[in-house]
């Protein structure tokens, strides 16, 4: 499940797609190998994506364009036994992520906040999203980060959160296109329309009329959906170039990508 493409669905089962003369196709996949997988092979011609995973995959050869930023963001979640106030208690705890992903990524900046090197930390590595929310509920590792809607699931449960993305400005994901698709420019262009109609359409209208697309695309309760905090929707954007460059800095530093990789290549 993700937050960050709802603009989108909105668009598209609204009918602002259809007015607007674009076929738009919304592929779900339940893992991100085999979103790629599909990227790769041709089968969809663009892709929900974070910045490291679009940087890794086009340094690794993969012909792509991040033609615009999404609104996603992502939480750092303590566990019910976790009893700091602040970030800078963080120090010396072990906190739940994937390596070399956008989660070790956005764990790194949230602990920069603070002062706080990443070796200053235990870093359980915890793939699964859904695993990562069980151990901390269980209280297995101090705190995580975690995407919607796992972080309103979490906060739910009675667990608390120290800081987001989202309180920060901080982006971290965005839409990515096959050169090709990128190159038909008139296509992009109904596409960033439907989107930017597809915000204004969330903004003028009660959440009650379109809470279905969020029952149905995060598959939660009716309950959850209506109290869930959602991203600050923004017209369409492309990432900034100092905000690709940190992560790349990153990635050089953790050696995802060679010396030479410019994030610059990522921009249409």
């Amino acid at each position: 499940p993700s937050m960050d493409y709802l603009p989108l669905v909105v668009a598209q089962k609204t009918g602002i797609y259809d007015s607007l003369g674009l076929k738009l196709e919304i592929v779900k996949f339940y893992s991100p190998n085999e979103r790629d997988a599909a990227f790769h092979s041709g089968n969809v011609e663009g892709t929900v994506i974070d910045y490291t995973g679009a940087a890794m995959q086009q340094a690794g050869g993969i012909d792509l364009q991040l033609v615009m930023r999404l609104d996603g963001y992502f939480r750092l979640v303590m566990s019910k036994d976790y009893t700091g106030e602040s970030l800078e208690t963080l120090k010396g705890k072990n906190l739940g992520i994937s390596r070399n992903t956008v989660i070790e990524y956005t764990t790194d900046k949230l602990l920069a906040q603070a002062g706080i090197a990443p070796e200053e930390v235990e870093k359980v590595e915890i793939v699964k999203i859904p695993l990562r929310l069980e151990m901390l509920r269980n209280g297995e590792v101090d705190a995580a980060v975690l995407p919607e809607p796992f972080a309103t699931m979490a906060l739910e449960s009675g667990l608390t959160s120290l800081i987001s993305t989202k309180e920060l400005g901080i982006n971290l994901t965005g839409i990515a296109l096959t050169r090709e698709a990128s190159e038909r420019k008139e296509a992009v262009n109904l596409l960033h329309q439907g989107y930017n109609l597809g915000v204004q359409y969330m903004q003028q209208h009660p959440r009650e009329e379109w809470v279905k697309v969020l029952i149905s695309e995060l598959g939660i309760s009716e309950t959850a959906a209506l109290a869930m905090e959602l991203p600050d929707f923004t017209p369409v954007a492309t990432p900034t170039p100092q905000e690709l460059e940190e992560m790349n800095l990153w990635l050089k530093s953790k050696k995802l990508v060679d010396e030479s990789y410019s994030t610059q290549q990522l921009l249409p």
